[in-house]
């Protein structure tokens, strides 16, 4: 089950945008039962979570919060991977930035959260090698150009 809520004040953005993302995450792992959650919101929201969460006061792109992960993941329902929130605000910027739409810009944001969902990570180059890889290649399933930057 994939559930996108658009909470953000962009009411027109097509959420089957992050939906399909999701899903080519998962087929590229071959995971049929699952349980993720996105939600797209605005820069005030995502900067109370990135404070909550990380200590850092200020907005970022995309946090993903897994639920196969720490103390109580094995009490969690396997199928339940997780939630992965994105900031539409900080994702145009960067969409202007690079040069690309919105909408790719979200497609390669909930690839990277899904990515992290799944527990890979970026903190050494062979970690990010790994993940930047996958990426690359969920991007180009889903005809988007992707870039090997790090949300």
């Amino acid at each position: 089950m994939i559930d996108v809520t658009n909470a953000s004040s962009n009411t027109t953005f097509d959420i089957q945008i992050a939906q399909k993302a999701v899903l080519a995450t998962l087929d590229a792992h071959n995971i049929e039962d699952y349980e993720v959650s996105i939600l797209l919101t605005d820069d005030l929201h995502m900067t109370e979570l990135n404070l909550e969460y990380r200590g850092i006061d200020a907005p970022t792109d995309v946090l993903a919060f897994a639920m196969r992960e720490g103390e109580d993941s094995e009490m969690m329902l396997s199928t339940i991977l997780g939630d992965v929130v994105i900031s539409l605000e900080t994702a145009e910027r960067h969409a202007t930035t690079e040069k690309h739409s919105l909408e790719e810009e979200v497609a390669f944001l909930t690839v990277h959260g899904m990515l992290h969902l799944l527990g890979y990570d970026h903190q050494t180059q062979e970690e990010a090698a790994a993940m930047f890889n996958k990426q690359e290649t969920i991007l180009k399933h889903l005809k988007v150009v992707g870039t090997l930057r790090v949300p």
